[in-house]
């Protein structure tokens, strides 16, 4: 059976798994999730991914990041446009979650890139999720 939203089961994967205290996760890989993967590292959410190769679509290792006190570094994830409701704005639009405490995953034109890139670089595009 195929999924019909491939970017909410990678990050219900990495929520539960950060829940559960695993120290990675395995997720079937795209270049999309990759790219996401890429993102949460460079902001300092995850402490590093690996794309494995396969016979089949390949697998993507995220290895999650934890304080001393074994406290995630991934307070919450939530998907903000979906297969059934998708939401774009425009460059000028993107604003910042929580109040720049968190960051918005967007995909623009440019490729994928956070909320504070995107307004840097004043470009819109389709809001994929929320971390915090």
């Amino acid at each position: 059976m195929a999924m019909s939203d491939p970017i909410a089961d990678m990050l219900t994967r990495i929520r539960n798994a950060g829940k559960a205290k695993f120290n990675r996760v395995d997720i079937p890989g795209s270049r999309l999730k990759t790219e996401i993967a890429k993102v949460l590292m460079a902001e300092g959410f995850i402490r590093n991914y690996k794309f494995i190769k396969d016979k089949k679509q390949g697998i993507l290792r995220v290895y999650l990041k934890y304080d001393d006190r074994q406290t995630s570094a991934i307070f919450g994830l939530e998907r903000v446009s979906k297969p059934s409701r998708r939401v774009y704005v425009r460059g000028k639009d993107v604003k910042p979650v929580l109040n720049g405490m968190g960051v918005a995953i967007l995909s623009t034109s440019k490729g994928i890139m956070t909320d504070k890139k995107a307004r840097a670089e004043k470009v819109g595009g389709e809001i994929l999720c929320n971390i915090w």
